[in-house]
């Protein structure tokens, strides 16, 4: 399963052709030194790359295919799904540019099941004009989740800040019914075996945010902190995974106490994410934990507002295509330690 790294093969769904996915994609690849890393492979068409880099500075080189087997190291490589012209407006909520934002991703995730990519980054969709009959999911993870082995788990990462989630695209009105011993501990397990064996780290610590406001200061203000959290963290715990918590949320990141854990899990999307993006931004990648492949993308959306105008910024971006191929490093290295534990030798006579 080793590979070296120029040898890693890096699929990349286009995202929304009108958003600013295109740009973030193609400015990450104008530093050559990205093609020593690994092997780019864009699910898209190049005709039409080549109209949507004409909206910004790039002089970036890409190489079409029409077979992924032939795909040619140390290129950018395009491999044209389609062959038809695409009506591009820059900044336009488009059902039809949806349609081919989730037709890339498809393939893309079907690549990454048949290992004709190592690992998959996915550029920015809009939610709300990729559905269909044929795609009825809240987003990427949901789909991967039906696709892929294992349990999915949105984690956000940014060098040693880790923020995963016990609920992710769940209305705030309904958290609190969906937070159960089960879910609580499935998720716990999932982001300790990520920490493990993606970022490796052997014996992770990890905080748990309360749902309520002062984690229900007793009760006081909600029920669900002593009455669920509190009482399956405590079994977690008492089974051997270093989880601690339930913590008020409200003075977590900002008096800095987030940095003593390897990883913090928020209850409800926005406690998590607000904290991290205000810490992160620009940065930040969110990471697709739990599954038996590899998924990050940027932390931001499609930013019609800015897309064709020449300033995305693709700091986000590129780090999404380092975290995977360092987490491809981290799974094959522990799979390896795990194959050949360490024999202690007999004692000659």
């Amino acid at each position: 399963m080793n590979k070296k790294a120029e040898n890693i093969i890096v699929g990349i769904s286009i995202g929304d052709l009108n958003g600013i996915g295109s740009e973030v994609i193609l400015k990450t690849f104008e530093d050559s030194r990205m093609l020593e890393m690994c092997t780019p492979v864009i699910f898209a068409n190049a005709k039409i790359l080549s109209f949507v880099k004409k909206s910004f500075t790039s002089t970036v080189q890409f190489h079409g295919v029409d077979k992924l087997d032939q795909v040619v190291p140390g290129k950018v490589n395009v491999y044209n799904l389609w062959k038809e012209g695409v009506d591009i407006n820059l900044g336009v909520n488009d059902e039809k540019i949806g349609e081919y934002a989730i037709k890339s991703f498809v393939a893309a995730t079907k690549a990454l099941k048949e290992d004709l990519i190592d690992v998959l980054v996915t550029a920015p969709i809009n939610k709300y004009n990729i559905q269909s009959e044929d795609f009825k999911f809240p987003g990427h993870t949901d789909y991967l989740d039906q696709e892929l082995e294992g349990n999915a788990l949105m984690m956000m990462v940014q060098d040693n800040l880790r923020v995963g989630l016990l609920t992710d695209h769940v209305p705030l009105s309904e958290v609190s019914s969906h937070l159960t011993e089960e879910l609580i501990t499935r998720k716990i397990e999932t982001i300790r075996k990520s920490l493990i064996q993606d970022f490796s780290i052997v014996r992770p610590k990890i905080a748990v945010l309360g749902l309520n406001p002062h984690a229900g200061d007793g009760g006081v203000i909600g029920k669900e902190d002593d009455l669920v959290l509190k009482p399956a963290l405590k079994k977690i715990f008492d089974a051997g995974t270093m989880v601690f918590g339930p913590f008020p949320a409200d003075g977590f990141f900002g008096s800095g106490q987030y940095e003593k854990y390897d990883a913090v899990v928020a209850t409800y999307h926005d406690q998590g994410l607000i904290p991290f993006k205000t810490l992160s931004f620009g940065k930040g990648v969110n990471y697709t934990a739990g599954l038996n492949k590899i998924r990050t993308s940027p932390d931001h959306g499609t930013a019609y507002d800015i897309a064709g105008k020449d300033m995305a910024d693709f700091n986000s971006f590129r780090e999404a295509v380092y975290l995977a191929i360092d987490i491809f490093h981290s799974r094959n290295q522990y799979e390896e330690i795990s194959q050949k534990p360490l024999k202690i030798k007999e004692k000659q006579l």
